[in-house]
């Protein structure tokens, strides 16, 4: 069985394994506070052109989330999020059990638009209701699709005119800033959004996320968050020599890429064999619909998830490639979908 089901089935880049096993017996301070890690820190200051933001490691996206949103906002507060939004549909809960709700709002593509966030805050008129506060995007989205330069800036404008939080989950950053049709850099976000993260999970780290805070109003105290939440690593350059050695060079993007093209390769495969999308994914996430039939043949080599059943013996299913998805297994996929 070839798993299409993430982006994290497989292990580490084999240069980070080899980072960690030559650095194993040294001895260092604990919690972040290590050389490997200040030096990733400071690297990822360099690549985003600020030196005035402040960058904490993470060991997962959910921790970050969870911390992070808590920690910006007050207990009558609450974040805007897409209906497909992971916080509201892939993390238990977590940031309701921290006490904050999330507002759910439906868009198409998988992306809010201040028309959307408008409609949050209309709905939420006075001190009978938790009152919106910050607005959670991904990029890539939960279904492949990516913010453009321009959607960014309208977004961050809107929240900045109605005093809101703009905040981005980028466990698929890399997959975003990859995509053919990105026009965004990595110091975009460092101007337009309050907070964002950097992930490297899902981009051949064995685990890490790197959270960028870059407004000033919501640093103080943060490692006490962290700690509070069970996110503080104790072997934190873990952490850091991961992130070093992802940023270096340009090593996080050329993982990113890869992900990408395979990913396309199936898209032109499926598309040519006269099947549709349920969205046009510029990333490393596609979403064919196939005959329930054909799903259940393939099923038998190949392991992935069924995103939702249609009518007329249709389902769509959810295809992820990564950085170590090997071309002839998609290449194998795309053949044994004609048989």
């Amino acid at each position: 069985m070839y798993s299409f089901k993430n982006d994290y089935s497989e292990g580490a880049h084999p240069r980070i394994l080899n980072a960690l096993l030559e650095t194993n017996l040294e001895q260092g301070e604990g919690y972040g506070e290590d050389k490997y890690t200040e030096e990733a820190v400071k690297l990822l200051k360099e690549k985003i052109g600020r030196n005035d933001i402040d960058i904490h490691l993470f060991p997962g996206g959910t921790q970050t989330n969870l911390t992070a949103i808590s920690a910006f906002l007050r207990p009558h507060e609450a974040a805007v999020a897409v209906s497909t939004g992971h916080i509201l549909v892939h993390e238990t809960g977590a940031i309701e059990a921290t006490g904050h709700k999330v507002i759910s709002i439906e868009a198409k593509d998988g992306k809010l638009t201040p028309e959307h966030i408008k409609e949050a805050l209309e709905a939420h008129t006075d001190e009978h209701m938790v009152k919106p506060k910050l607005v959670y995007i991904s990029n890539s989205t939960e279904i492949g699709s990516i913010y453009k330069k321009a959607e960014l800036i309208e977004l961050s404008r809107f929240c900045r005119e109605n005093k809101l939080y703009l905040y981005v989950d980028g466990a698929r950053l890399g997959s975003a800033l990859c995509s053919e049709e990105n026009d965004l850099e990595l110091s975009d976000f460092g101007s337009l959004v309050d907070a964002f993260y950097i992930g490297g999970t899902k981009n051949g780290a064995l685990l890490g996320e790197a959270l960028v805070i870059c407004n000033n109003s919501l640093k103080e105290d943060f490692r006490f968050f962290i700690k509070q939440k069970g996110a503080l690593l104790a072997k934190g350059r873990l952490l850091g020599i991961q992130f070093l050695e992802l940023f270096r060079d340009n090593l996080y993007f050329e993982l990113a890429k890869h992900a990408n093209s395979m990913a396309q390769l199936l898209k032109k495969g499926i598309s040519e064999e006269g099947y549709s999308f349920l969205i046009d994914s510029p990333s490393n996430q596609i979403f064919p619909i196939l005959p329930d039939n054909i799903i259940e043949k393939l099923q038998e080599k190949y392991l992935f998830i069924i995103w939702q059943k249609n009518n007329y013996n249709t389902s769509v299913i959810r295809l992820v490639t990564s950085w170590a998805t090997k071309e002839e297994k998609v290449l194998e996929f795309i053949k044994d979908l004609k048989c």
